[in-house]
C-alpha cells in the first residue's frame, strides 16, 4: 500500500485538479467541496503516506508540529471558506490555484506531521490529537454551511454532476460532503494512531530462549 500511495495521491491531484470540477463546474460550492475533500482528505493522506515511507525524520521532529500544522490547516480552510474569499477564488483562476495550493501544503503537513514517526509513541499520540481536532473542526464547518438558512456562497442555480441546483441547495450538500468526507478520514486517521499507543511491542528473546530455539533447529 505504501509503495503506490505518493503516485495514487499525485494521480488523484490531476484528476481533481484537470477536471470538471474546478472548470466547468467551478461556480457550485458542492463541486468545490468535492474538489477540497478530494485534496485534503485523500490526497494528501496519500502522499504524506508515500513520503514517509520514502523518507523518515532522522532526528525527532518538534512534538508541537502536529498540533501547530492542524492549526494552520484550521485557518487556510475556514478562511477560504469565508464568503468574499469564496467569491474571489470562484472569479480568478490565479486565486483558485492560490487556495488549492494552500489546501494541499496544509493538508500534507498536517497528514506528515502526524504520521512520519509511529514507533514514537508521544508524537503519535500528538499526532491522533491533532487529527482528532481536524476532524472536530472539520465537522462543525460542514454542520454550519449544511443547517445554514441563507446561501452565504450566491444566489443563483448552479450545475454540479450534470444536475441543477439552487444556492441553498448547494452549499447544503457542500456541508454535507464536508461534513461527512473531512470528519470520517480524520476521526479514521486520530483512531488508527491512538490504537499504536495501546498495541505491545514484540517481546525480545531472552539468550536463554534463543539458545533453545537454535539447539530445536539443530
Amino acid at each position: 500500500m505504501s509503495r503506490i500511495a505518493l503516485p495514487a495521491g499525485l494521480l488523484l491531484l490531476a484528476v481533481v485538479w484537470l477536471g470538471p470540477l474546478l472548470d466547468r463546474w467551478r461556480d457550485s460550492f458542492s463541486a468545490h467541496m468535492v474538489a477540497h475533500m478530494g485534496v485534503v482528505g485523500v490526497a494528501a493522506p496519500l502522499i504524506a503516506i508515500g513520503l514517509a515511507r520514502n523518507g523518515r525524520p532522522r532526528t525527532p521532529m518538534p512534538v508541537a508540529l502536529p498540533v501547530a500544522a492542524s492549526m494552520l490547516e484550521l485557518f487556510t480552510v475556514w478562511g477560504w471558506h469565508a464568503p468574499a474569499m469564496r467569491r474571489i477564488a470562484e472569479a480568478s483562476v490565479p486565486a483558485t490555484v492560490i487556495e488549492q495550493a494552500s489546501f494541499l501544503l496544509a493538508g500534507v503537513l498536517l497528514w506528515w506531521a502526524s504520521l512520519a514517526q509511529p514507533g514514537n509513541k508521544i508524537h503519535a499520540a500528538i499526532g491522533a490529537g491533532a487529527l482528532l481536532l481536524t476532524s472536530i473542526h472539520m465537522t462543525l464547518l460542514g454542520a454550519l454551511l449544511s443547517l445554514s438558512q441563507r446561501p452565504l456562497y450566491g444566489e443563483g442555480e448552479v450545475t454540479c454532476f450534470g444536475v441543477v441546483l439552487g444556492a441553498q441547495e448547494d452549499q447544503q450538500l457542500g456541508g454535507i460532503i464536508m461534513l461527512l468526507v473531512g470528519a470520517i478520514v480524520y476521526l479514521a486517521g486520530g483512531v488508527w494512531l491512538a490504537q499504536r499507543l495501546v498495541e505491545e511491542p514484540p517481546a525480545t528473546p531472552t539468550a536463554d530462549t534463543r539458545a533453545r530455539i537454535v539447539k530445536s533447529r539443530s
